[in-house]
């Protein structure tokens, strides 16, 4: 499927006299076909034909959401069972292809059966997972940009086209903030002397892999009601809140209360569908929703509020007020800390690495240049490394396991940046086909790496906080951005979506505050209670996703969206950062950091 962008939505628009001058709607239309799967000239064709039956609609960001939830939503429904047939279809893929290679192999050693010793010598073979040291393979291993060579693990050595004749190679599409002196390239010595740790220590986090697939609902329930007790308890002490009612009393007065917010039904969350579940402490009860006296909300499922109105009934609670969450407070050095003559230069990447047609690591061959020619401090690179999406690996079409593949892919990185000196952090990703398919999920493991190439590599979990000299990094590979998109209902708000789910993951202090999560999420809740919460407010959050790169400043966190490196079969995009530590408070102690970022085509 190829990209959809602002460009080519307006030509279609054009076709039939629609006038847009609005980037804010032409946004808004292409992250609904990247979330419903559609191409501009069906979604186009789709609101032609919707607008003609409301009487000529204008195309505004207020319409758009009504042909969301009145169009888009339904025919995503559909598509449902169409996926159903394809997953049927994929796993025969794969038995038809192992029948044939296994056919392959029995013909070859019918014909040896039959041959001289001198033809049987003579003839090729076949690179598998059980004999991969063919005189190919061994010749590869000579440098580290062969070492992801396709015609090593995947039967088709075809490069990506599109993505060999991709345009804007390096152009910079977002800019924020300002550096003294801005020159995007590390220090002298990149990587020399800059202190990388996670927050929580070695000790506290999540470094080796855990027994899953086994919790109990009582673990997980105690799970939320700690979520919101705890978030009541600071909502309570910030806004002077006496106390709160049971949700499901009846009162004449307006009485507070404390809730998640929840779905009355399996379907998407909307503004007649909500209902507020009490802890334990207020009765555990639930209790319908009427927003029509809020002048303004922003609401997802599993999110804890505070809100006042009226129950007298006990049946309905008409919401009046609306308590904005709480973020932590920032990061604060136990020593003191000085000031840095040089800003310190950090890239982000997120995969695939790979474009969606070939199994070449094209992108990441170049991704390896950049960081050679532009010399960052700090590389974070987020997976998934071996996409579980790509065609290829969905139907076995591999030679070469899937951790042989990933084991080479790291070994490329390490290697070509070794001239550097950079310091290289790897996130594992839900996707990576090869690691543990759980969230939180563990670090990667990478036995094999020499003690040299340890000593520049740090593996850590997602989500994780980052501590990379006074400054803190908040790091997730998973597309929170997406997920809280799909299921989130605002009134009021105005039309950043980005900035408001944003500030909902600093203020319920989550890196993944959906409750339930998508399906695609496997949640360890005893986990994710001791691992996937932010221990303070991030200086910098790294949120990679699917729908449109982003630098944005949401209530002091500089929020990055470095987009994905590739975007189906062309180039897709990195970020970089330059970071300028002063501080901001009498006992220095307190790291105030001056952030420029900018995104840019690889």
């Amino acid at each position: 499927m190829s990209a959809v962008t602002s460009e080519s939505l307006k030509s279609e628009l054009e076709m039939f006299d629609i006038p847009c001058q609005d980037d804010s709607v032409l946004d808004k239309m292409v992250e609904q076909c990247i979330c419903n799967r559609i191409q501009a000239d069906e979604i186009v064709l789709e609101w032609v034909a919707f607008s003609t039956t409301k009487d000529g609609l204008k195309l505004t960001q207020e319409t758009l959401e009504q042909f969301e939830h009145e169009v888009l939503n339904k025919k995503s429904k559909s598509k449902q069972g169409h996926r159903r047939d394809e997953t049927h279809n994929r796993t025969r893929d794969i038995h038809s292809l192992q029948e044939l290679i296994k056919a392959e192999e029995e013909e070859e050693n019918l014909l040896d059966a039959y041959s001289t010793p001198a033809k049987g010598s003579q003839k090729r073979a076949l690179t598998t997972p059980e004999h991969p040291h063919s005189k190919r393979s061994v010749a590869l291993l000579a440098s580290p940009g062969l070492l992801l060579s396709p015609a090593s693990f995947s039967p088709s050595a075809t490069p990506s086209q599109k993505y060999s004749q991709r345009g804007a190679k390096g152009e910079v599409v977002v800019t924020f903030g300002a550096v003294q002196g801005t020159r995007w390239v590390g220090r002298r010595t990149p990587g020399a002397g800059v202190q990388l740790e996670l927050l929580e220590g070695p000790e506290e986090s999540l470094r080796c892999s855990y027994k899953f697939m086994f919790q109990r609902l009582r673990d997980i329930r105690n799970v939320l009601t700690e979520k919101i007790e705890e978030l009541g308890d600071s909502l309570r002490s910030h806004f002077n809140i006496e106390e709160f009612s049971p949700v499901s009393l009846p009162a004449q007065d307006s009485i507070t209360v404390l809730g998640q917010v929840c779905c009355d039904s399996n379907g998407k969350l909307n503004a007649q569908s909500v209902l507020l579940e009490a802890g334990p402490e207020q009765g555990g009860q639930q209790v319908p929703l009427d927003l029509s006296e809020l002048k303004e909300y922003s609401l997802f499922p599993g999110q804890v509020v505070v809100m006042e109105g009226m129950n007298t009934t006990g049946r309905k609670l008409m919401a009046s007020k609306l308590y904005e969450g709480v973020p932590l407070p920032f990061y604060t050095s136990e020593v003191k800390m000085e000031t840095d003559e040089d800003p310190m230069n950090v890239l982000v990447a997120c995969g695939p690495y790979t474009p969606s047609d070939s199994l070449t690591f094209d992108p990441l061959l170049d991704l390896i240049n950049v960081i050679v020619r532009d010399r960052p401090d700090v590389c974070l690179l987020l997976g998934p490394f071996v996409d579980s999406k790509h065609e290829q690996i969905e139907k076995a079409q591999v030679t070469e396991t899937f951790e042989t593949i990933f084991s080479r892919c790291i070994e490329s990185i390490v290697d070509g940046t070794k001239s550097v000196g950079c310091r290289l952090v790897f996130v594992p990703s839900l996707r990576d086909i090869h690691h543990h398919f759980i969230y939180p999920q563990p670090s990667f493991t990478l036995p094999n790496l020499s003690k040299d190439q340890a000593q520049r590599v740090t593996l850590v979990p997602d989500p994780c906080t980052l501590l990379i000299d006074g400054v803190t990094f908040g790091l997730t590979s998973t597309d929170i951005l997406f997920h809280m998109g799909a299921e989130e209902i605002s009134c009021g708000t105005g039309s950043d979506r980005f900035s408001r789910i944003l500030k909902h993951m600093l203020t319920q202090r989550s890196y993944y505050p959906l409750y339930p999560p998508v399906e695609e999420v496997n949640m360890d809740y005893e986990k994710f209670q001791s691992f996937g919460q932010m221990a303070v407010t991030p200086d910098v959050l790294i949120v990679p996703s699917e729908l449109r790169y982003f630098v944005k400043d949401v209530i002091g966190c500089v929020c990055v969206n470095p987009g994905r490196l590739t975007k189906g079969q062309v180039g897709g995009t990195y970020g970089r950062l330059l970071i300028q530590r002063s501080t901001s408070s009498e006992d220095q102690k307190r790291v105030s950091p001056c952030v420029a970022a900018q995104v840019v085509k690889i």
